[in-house]
């Protein structure tokens, strides 16, 4: 793919972006009233679990994506869970608000786990998801690998949450964390395809933010953000007053995909470090010149 055909171009980036998701917390529902008319309807808005949030508050926020015409994505942490009530008493709460269909699961930040579920796999074993009327269940993926977790070990327990999903008849989405160079990210996957994993594949990319607050997040996430990797991505470590955006990093992921068949079930799941109204006009723009300069 190369800038000397445009219309392959603007195929292969429209296929991977449009229907992108974006990602949001439970103090962020004011954002996204003032978001609501660059949003796209029907798009996907997953809202994580912070530690810092309680029930009422997560719950505002998914019931505020419903009314306001979008798809609610409620995140799970299953270390944080203290109970099997308390999973009920959030999946139930779901329910009363017409958001249960699709949830996130995900094993969570702490070391130790709060009760019964040291991982999302224990989370999805349970039976519960189907019960309260769950449809489509979301995990993590990993192409940038994980600071405390192997690539075998990450592959492994991918291959068995896709696996039990399946039997279950649950659908699956594999959304990843944030990358900022496309080279790890289309060998994972490739590797994903190989090992039979047919779900969807949302890959995780910041949305336009400052550099520093980029470079943060990266950290604190184990993503790699040397150098080299974040001139691959677009911006200078050496200018942190500055903003960026994933113009290069997605320019050149959605003509990777597209040389090597890899687009179909491939989407982009922002997450709008920067708020969700600059992230939304961006890939809207994006989406409109079929690339950004």
């Amino acid at each position: 793919m190369s800038e000397n055909n445009p219309t392959s171009n603007r195929e292969a980036v429209t296929t991977v972006l449009d229907g992108f998701s974006l990602e949001m917390t439970g103090k962020d529902v004011a954002a996204l009233h003032e978001a609501r008319s660059v949003i796209p309807q029907g798009t996907r808005i997953n809202v994580t679990y912070l530690a810092s949030e309680d029930l009422n508050t997560r719950v505002a926020a998914v019931k505020a994506v419903q009314e306001l015409g979008f798809v609610p994505v409620p995140h799970i942490s299953a270390r944080r869970l203290e109970s099997q009530d308390e999973l009920e008493g959030f999946l139930e709460r779901l329910r009363e608000v017409n958001a249960v269909e699709h949830v996130f699961v995900v094993g969570g930040d702490p070391a130790t786990p709060a009760g019964p579920y040291p991982d999302a796999l224990s989370v999805i074993r349970t039976g519960l998801l189907e019960k309260y009327g769950v449809r489509e269940v979301g995990i993590a993926g990993y192409p940038e690998g994980h600071p405390d977790i192997s690539s075998e070990v990450l592959w492994r327990h991918l291959e068995d949450k896709t696996a039990e999903l399946r039997e279950r008849g649950l659908s699956t989405v594999v959304l990843t964390q944030f990358a900022f160079d496309t080279a790890p990210v289309i060998d994972w996957v490739r590797d994903a395809r190989s090992r039979g994993i047919d779900a969807e594949l949302r890959i995780g990319v910041p949305g336009p933010a400052g550099v520093k607050r980029l470079l943060s997040f990266a950290r604190r996430f184990g993503i790699g953000a040397n150098a080299m990797i974040v001139k691959k991505y677009g911006f200078s470590i050496t200018n942190l007053l500055g903003t960026a955006g994933p113009d290069r990093f997605l320019n050149d992921l959605s003509a990777l995909l597209a040389a090597e068949g890899l687009s179909h079930g491939v989407k982009i799941h922002f997450y709008a470090f920067g708020g969700l109204t600059p992230t939304a006009q961006w890939a809207q723009r994006f989406i409109d010149q079929g690339s950004v300069k």
